[in-house]
């Protein structure tokens, strides 16, 4: 089901991830779920493709996500 804020998002994604890297996942979750609607898996596929976009933004440095220098 696609999330409407924050507050809404799973606790290992709403407790582990600084607030951008939440509304990143939000976004890409969201956006996964309307286009794999039909897809058998559920909600594996929007999952995956969120937190590939998370890593392309943010790495985990010990048990904090932290933003990727550029």
């Amino acid at each position: 089901m696609p999330y409407a804020s924050n507050a809404d998002l799973p606790p290992g994604v709403r407790n582990h991830l600084p607030e951008h890297a939440q509304d990143i996942w939000r976004e890409a979750f969201n956006h996964a779920w309307t286009e794999y609607a039909d897809d058998p898996r559920g909600e594996e596929v929007p999952h995956r493709i969120a937190w590939a976009a998370v890593k392309r933004r943010y790495r985990k440095r010990g048990d904090e996500w932290v933003p990727i220098e550029r």
